[in-house]
């Protein structure tokens, strides 16, 4: 009788051993597909974030980069005289060649005109013809006059006599003016500097036929006033209100390299240039030591001023289709959203917005191919997952 409970009591332990090993294999199974289907899960997850493209992105930068422009201009002399001749002839001799200095009223060179000589000679000889006509006409009428009291002149004859003094006294007028103005031509034989400066051009020798009052063909000379310059440069319109009557500008010249001249704006043509969109400035030069040459190139650097600080994003931002120009930002949801976007000036690897964009926006450095309004992003610099391992591989390590 003892030996049958102890077998029941075996048979017993062995099923609970039994129910007890069936239970651990199957936590076994469903453990292993637990975490088969969770590595699985977190595959899919992890494959599903590395389609979503990665960005990196930037704000635009609101400090002033350049506040200055570049633009080529042209040195021309502050003043400046083409000399023509007033009156025909020929060049009978000069005195001053290029490159010399002079002063106002110096006579640099002379015509002969004979000519205009005997014309004035013809003049003078008139006038003193017309003035005996009148001195013999006016004799005659205070003779008349005398007469009167005794009948032997009409008043008729009085008057006519009257009218006679008259008319030569206008011919002795007209006769004077012809001879000055002929005297006042034949001052312009000698040819007079009107400023002090220097002789920039001489287009004519002795013996050289003179044509006068043409105006036209080269001058006989051209003198220059270089002891200040005026710099003429091309102001794109976008740049013209930011350039102000009074700005301050620095010259640089190929021929001193090293050298930099202060300039100041004088006046602005206030207009528009049809054919090149510039307006057209003028700046004053000093040019006291005379070192600088009149219609000579120079880079003008000149100061801007601007009413609000100008946005500037990488030239790598922008982005040209069929939409225009436009530049990919990034929103809070982490999607992109196109701007439209003006440019105010490349500067090379920044550009600076003219509108379009606010100081706020996250801007895409370099947006990928194929990007449209409303794609996920994600933004370089954000806390990466890392890959997740699938279940063979836990398996392994636990293994």
């Amino acid at each position: 009788m003892s030996t049958e409970p102890k077998a029941g009591r075996s048979r017993r332990g062995l099923g609970i051993a039994g129910v007890a090993v069936l239970c651990v294999g199957v936590a076994i199974v469903v453990t292993g597909i637990m975490a088969r289907e969770k590595g699985n899960a977190e595959l899919r997850t992890w494959t599903d974030e590395q389609a979503i493209p990665s960005v990196a992105v930037t704000l635009p930068d609101g400090k002033v980069l350049n506040a200055t422009l570049d633009l080529p201009g042209r040195l021309e002399a502050y003043s400046r005289a083409p000399i023509f001749a007033r009156v025909s002839g020929y060049l009978k001799s000069w005195s001053a060649d290029i490159g010399a200095r002079v002063k106002a009223g110096q006579v640099i060179a002379e015509i002969e005109a004979p000519d205009l000589d005997q014309q004035l000679l013809q003049a003078r000889a008139d006038l003193a013809s017309q003035q005996a006509s009148a001195k013999l006409s006016e004799a005659t009428l205070n003779r008349r006059k005398s007469l009167i009291a005794s009948n032997f002149v009409s008043m008729q004859e009085i008057d006519e006599r009257t009218a006679d003094l008259s008319n030569k006294k206008a011919a002795v007028n007209s006769g004077q003016a012809n001879v000055e103005r002929l005297e006042a031509l034949a001052g312009y034989k000698k040819i007079v500097v009107p400023f002090d400066g220097v002789v920039t051009e001489r287009n004519t020798d002795v013996g050289a036929l003179i044509s006068g009052g043409a105006g036209t063909g080269p001058a006989m000379f051209v003198i220059s006033d270089i002891s200040k310059l005026r710099v003429y440069v091309n102001v794109p319109q976008s740049y013209a209100p930011a350039i102000r009557i009074g700005a301050k500008a620095v010259i640089t010249l190929p021929e001193y390299p090293n050298r930099t001249f202060p300039a100041t704006v004088e006046a602005s043509s206030q207009s528009v240039d049809v054919a090149s969109g510039t307006t057209r400035m003028q700046l004053a030069l000093d040019n006291a030591g005379g070192e600088l040459m009149p219609g000579g190139y120079a880079n003008v650097k000149l100061s801007l001023v601007r009413d609000a600080v100008p946005l500037h994003i990488p030239a790598s931002a922008l982005m040209f289709n069929q939409g225009g120009l436009r530049v990919a930002t990034v929103g809070s949801d982490e999607r992109v959203l196109f701007k439209t976007v003006t440019i105010a000036r490349d500067l090379g690897r920044d550009i600076e917005i003219g509108a379009g964009l606010a100081a706020d926006d996250r801007i895409i450095v370099a947006p990928p191919d194929g990007l449209a309004d409303g794609d996920q992003v994600r933004v370089v610099g954000a806390t990466k997952r890392p890959k997740p391992a699938t279940a063979s591989e836990k398996q392994d390590q636990k293994g």
